[in-house]
């Protein structure tokens, strides 16, 4: 294991510890794909009676926090049910960027380089939700006040912010392309090719290689069954969604529908 996923993982340990010994809910900072998979094989084996999750802002989240409860905190409540009745423990929360009348769009790659200019650590914001009209930068609320300051431009264009609830989230437009295909069985590999239009060997030296995530685990195994509602993530190329898989053309083959680039 390398250096940095000890101090990831010491850290983790230590976010736990304090939920046990003080009784209150700790949270990690933004994790990407890679090491959310680390985090929650360790958090299987170590959490215990602590109740954990991973807690994005928005179902769709690619980079999220862990969160810790003591389970008398949380009430029988999902995180995002928690969230919604107790805001106030909330981590995070969101700064709208918005863009002038008439200025062209700006890109992801424009707001976040604009954000590391500012000496802002990625481990500090989570998903950047690109819009014509601006984005939402879903944040820990620690870093929100520095932002609301600073971060007033990015590429060539300035920017009107402000700090909104996590339930004013505004999705991106086009949010997804609904895709038809065919395949031999569930296996991984099979559907990750259909979903991202790769050849099957592509797609299984994909997962092989460890740069396939279903539903935020790094998954190994180019035969392991896809299940209705899993979410894939390859990384580099995007994520989907398998919606709905049933019935047989006149090749034998199953029938599949996914839902791309969640």
């Amino acid at each position: 294991m390398e250096k940095e996923d000890r101090i990831l993982l010491a850290g983790m340990e230590d976010k736990i510890r304090q939920t046990e010994e003080q009784y209150r809910m700790t949270n990690s900072r933004f994790l990407d794909l890679r090491q959310r998979s680390l985090a929650e094989v360790m958090s299987r084996s170590r959490c215990g009676g602590i109740i954990y999750g991973f807690y994005g802002g928005y179902e769709d989240a690619e980079r999220v926090v862990e969160v810790f409860f003591p389970p008398e905190r949380m009430e029988g409540d999902s995180i995002e049910e928690h969230f919604r009745r107790v805001p106030e423990d909330n981590p995070l929360t969101v700064i709208r960027a918005e863009l002038k009348k008439g200025t062209p769009p700006l890109s992801h790659r424009d707001y976040l380089g604009a954000l590391m200019g500012l000496g802002i650590k990625r481990e500090m914001t989570g998903d950047i939700i690109v819009r014509d009209d601006g984005a939402d930068i879903i944040v820990l609320r620690e870093a929100a006040e520095f932002l609301l300051l600073h971060y007033t431009k990015a590429g060539r264009a300035n920017l009107t912010l402000s700090e909104v609830a996590v339930d004013e989230l505004r999705a991106a437009e086009g949010h997804g392309e609904e895709i038809t295909a065919s395949v031999a069985s569930l296996r991984l590999d099979n559907v990750v090719a259909a979903a991202f239009h790769v050849p099957r060997n592509r797609a299984a030296e994909a997962v092989e290689a460890g740069i396939i995530y279903v539903n935020g685990i790094c998954e190994k195994k180019t035969d392991r069954q896809v299940k209705e509602g899993e979410k894939i993530v390859f990384r580099g190329k995007g994520r989907a969604r398998l919606l709905s898989a049933g019935g047989k053309n006149g090749k034998g083959r199953m029938k599949i529908t996914l839902r791309r680039n969640i």
